[in-house]
C-alpha cells in the first residue's frame, strides 16, 4: 500500500482540547459572608477562577480590603511568595482528544490536584480507530510510511481477532448478554493495539496542578507529543486567565519546536 492509499482522516499529527467547565463565584454569598464579617472586598477582574483564588488567599489573613489592589497585583505576590495553595482552588475542565495511549499513560502520572475519565477500550470498538503520528515521523516520508505500514496490519489483526474472539464467546458462554460478550471480545483483543492508538480523555484540574503539568511536560525535556499538548493547554489557560498564568510563556526552543517556560517555578 502507497502513502496514497493510506486512509490519512485516520491518522491524527496534533491534538485537540475543548475547554468544557469553568468556575462561577455565587455572588449572594460572598455578599452575606462580606456582611457578616463586616467587610469590603472588590476586584478588577471577571475571572471566576482569580476572584476565588484571590478570596481564599484573603481568607487566610483576613486582608479583606487591604494592600494589594488589582487582582494582577494580588495574584503575582501569590506567585512570588508561592503561596500555591491558594492557586488549588481555581479549577478548569478540558475534553482532549487526538492524543495517543502512550501520552495519556504519562498524563496519568500527575494524580495530585487531576480527576481522569477516559474512553475505555473494553467497550468501545477500535476497528476504525484512529492513530497519532509521532512527531518524529511526521519529519520523513519513508519512516512516516513503514510506520503507516505497521499501523494497518495491527488494524487488521485487531479486527480479525476481535471476530474470532466474539466467536469463541459466544459458543463457550452462549448464555451470555450480547453487550457482555462484545466486552469479552473487545477486552481481549485491545491487548494487540499500540501505544499510538488515539483516546480521549477529560481532564480536570486545578491550576496549581496545571502549572506544574504544563512546567514538566511542556520542558524540551518532556516527550515531544505531550510536550505539544502542554503548549496548547497554556495557551487555553493564559486565555481563560491571564493573572494566573501570566508568568507562563510559549516560547521556541533550539530544536524549533515550542515549549513551555514558566517564569515563578514550583509554586
Amino acid at each position: 500500500m502507497t502513502a496514497a492509499n493510506f486512509p490519512f482522516d485516520l491518522y491524527i499529527t496534533k491534538p485537540k482540547e475543548y475547554l468544557l467547565g469553568r468556575q462561577t463565584v455565587v455572588a449572594e454569598e460572598l455578599a452575606r459572608f462580606l456582611e457578616d464579617e463586616g467587610l469590603v472586598f472588590t476586584t478588577d477582574t471577571q475571572v471566576a477562577a482569580e476572584i476565588l483564588a484571590e478570596i481564599a488567599g484573603r481568607t487566610c489573613y483576613m486582608s479583606f480590603g487591604k494592600g494589594r489592589k488589582s487582582s494582577r497585583e494580588y495574584l503575582e505576590n501569590i506567585l512570588t511568595s508561592k503561596h500555591g495553595s491558594v492557586l488549588e482552588h481555581a479549577v478548569w475542565c478540558l475534553l482532549i482528544t487526538g492524543v495517543s495511549r502512550a501520552l495519556t499513560h504519562e498524563l496519568v502520572r500527575h494524580r495530585a490536584g487531576f480527576g481522569y475519565s477516559q474512553l475505555s477500550q473494553r467497550y468501545v470498538d477500535e476497528s476504525d480507530a484512529r492513530y497519532v503520528i509521532p512527531p518524529l515521523y511526521q519529519e520523513d516520508a519513508a519512516l512516516r510510511q513503514k510506520w503507516h505500514e505497521t499501523i494497518e496490519y495491527i488494524r487488521q489483526a485487531y479486527i480479525e481477532l476481535a471476530e474470532a474472539i466474539t466467536e469463541y464467546v459466544e459458543r463457550k458462554h452462549p448464555g451470555l448478554e450480547a453487550r457482555e460478550q462484545r466486552k469479552w471480545a473487545r477486552q481481549a483483543a485491545r491487548s494487540i493495539l499500540p501505544n499510538a492508538c488515539e483516546t480521549k480523555i477529560f481532564v480536570t484540574g486545578n491550576s496549581r496542578s496545571w502549572r506544574h503539568f504544563m512546567e514538566l511536560r511542556g520542558s524540551i525535556h518532556a516527550d515531544t507529543e505531550i510536550r505539544l499538548l502542554a503548549v496548547e493547554v497554556c495557551r487555553v489557560l493564559k486565555k481563560e486567565s491571564p493573572n494566573i498564568f501570566h508568568d507562563v510563556e510559549v516560547v521556541e526552543e533550539r530544536d524549533g519546536l515550542p515549549a513551555v517556560r514558566v517564569i515563578h517555578s514550583k509554586v
